[in-house]
């Protein structure tokens, strides 16, 4: 076994990459703007009550949005979706112009069209973790049952599940 010598965040990124990941894009409504971006960071935090957390960077451009919403949407991707999530990813992009499909869900939170599953949650914290903060949320509403195989991450790239 060899080490690298490499500062922490850049082993933590390195190590992280060969992880495959879910991906999921997060969208809320507050003040009467729009934000969204692309998670890899969603997990499930307990069944009661039926909680999920996610990350997001405390410099991002979406967080001003996200530290004032009451309410999140998160929508986990499809593998036919992976110019959605690298629209959600991309810095200055219109992430709600076409040809993204969208529509005003419940508690007005933008929800995506044709993802394999969403959820409606209310924001219950906001946990500073470094740079970043852990969103905790409580799911409320939501279909678990559209189309499609999850999109993944690995190694820099979006991809899809193999038979």
């Amino acid at each position: 076994m060899r080490e690298t010598a490499v500062d922490g965040s850049e082993l933590l990124r390195a190590t992280f990459r060969r992880s495959a990941a879910g991906v999921a894009v997060i969208t809320a409504h507050a003040d009467g703007r729009l934000a969204g971006f692309t998670a890899t960071s969603l997990a499930s935090v307990a069944a009661e009550p039926p909680m999920l957390s996610f990350n997001i960077g405390a410099r991002s451009s979406s967080w001003e949005v996200f530290a004032r919403a009451e309410h999140v949407g998160v929508h986990i991707l499809g593998e036919h979706q992976a110019d959605i999530a690298a629209t959600f990813a991309r810095g200055g992009a219109d992430r709600f112009a076409e040809p993204t499909r969208w529509r005003p869900g419940p508690f007005d939170v933008p929800v995506l069209d044709d993802v394999p599953a969403w959820v409606a949650c209310r924001v219950v914290a906001r946990v500073p973790a470094g740079d970043h903060r852990v969103v905790l949320a409580e799911v409320l509403t939501g279909d678990p049952d559209g189309p499609g195989r999850p999109l993944l991450y690995h190694e820099r790239s979006f991809t899809a599940l193999r038979d």
